[in-house]
């Protein structure tokens, strides 16, 4: 097994720059679904009305969207993996992370549906409001990682067969 992950690793460093790439791209997406968040729902909570009210085209990729977290998430903790796995920056490293891998809360747990219906007072659950605003904090904990690995894609060089 180890003989198959070093071979993963000499590859992933092999195409580092289309790697962190890839991982970028993906993340960068989200950005989208926070722009929802902020506008659409944070806002109807906050000033009692919508900023950006999607209509049935936005409304389905905003979910496309959103699905594309879980390959964002593991495609990014990779990057991170491997800057720990050479040593490189171990404290930031698991901070950023412990701040994206948090998403999974978000995903499994306080999902955008119960935050969406508890700020619109329609939730049925004992759930508190509380927890809905911890939701929204968490998917705003991506934007230290966001940059960071848009970032790397920038300032991290091809390496030359």
């Amino acid at each position: 097994m180890k003989k198959y992950i070093n071979k993963f690793w000499r590859w992933y460093e092999a195409n580092l720059k289309l790697n962190i790439g890839i991982a970028a791209f993906l993340f960068v997406w989200q950005l989208f679904h926070l722009f929802w968040l902020s506008t659409d729902v944070v806002a109807e909570r906050l000033v009692s009305f919508s900023l950006f009210n999607l209509t049935e085209l936005w409304e389905l990729l905003v979910i496309a969207i959103d699905y594309g977290e879980i390959p964002a998430i593991v495609t990014v903790s990779l990057v991170y993996v491997n800057e720990l796995r050479k040593g490189i920056s171990r404290g930031r490293n698991i901070l950023y992370l412990i701040l994206l891998n948090s998403q999974w809360f978000h995903i499994f747990w306080i999902t955008d549906e119960f935050v969406v219906s508890k700020f619109r007072g329609v939730a049925e659950t004992i759930l508190p409001l509380w927890l809905a605003w911890v939701a929204v904090g968490i998917d705003y904990l991506e934007l230290p990682v966001m940059y960071d690995t848009i970032s790397k894609f920038f300032t991290t060089k091809s390496k030359k067969k």
